[in-house]
């Protein structure tokens, strides 16, 4: 992991029982990868997390990915595809912030949280932590 990524990020170690499936987020389990950004509208933070993500929407395409904006209790799909989901469910399930402030969450496609961050995350480095996950680097394997 990089230094930027020590200041503000969290790699979660998968082992942890705590860190189950999130019930509400079921849908996706198996087919997608979920990163869910948490802050109300006025966050520049979660403004520039936003930004970054849909500045490359092809890469998140190949990456299975769905990204998802939790503000108060409501949940809006910035990319992919989302309907009928609960942001308090989601807060609760992750144990998210206090709405309005920001943090971000990647589940992986097994429904777990593989990492959990403070700050916002490049692309660069949050496609290297995708794709160092066993079932991307299987992917990228089989490819060649």
């Amino acid at each position: 992991m990089s230094k930027a990524l020590l200041y503000g990020a969290t790699k979660i170690d998968e082992t942890n029982s705590a860190y189950a499936p999130i019930e509400s987020l079921a849908a996706f389990q198996w087919k997608n990868r979920v990163f869910i950004v948490f802050a109300d509208r006025d966050n520049a933070r979660a403004a520039r997390q936003e930004n970054q993500l849909l500045a490359d929407r092809s890469a998140l395409d190949e990456r299975d990915m769905v990204v998802l904006k939790v503000s108060a209790d409501k949940v809006r799909a910035l990319f992919g595809a989302a309907d009928g989901l609960d942001g308090e469910a989601i807060r609760h399930g992750l144990e998210g912030p206090e709405a309005g402030e920001f943090a971000a969450f990647l589940l992986g496609k097994d429904g777990t949280v593989k990492l959990k961050l403070s700050e916002p995350i490049t692309n660069g480095e949050l496609f290297a932590i995708i794709d160092s996950m066993p079932m991307r680097a299987e992917m990228l394997k089989s490819d060649k």
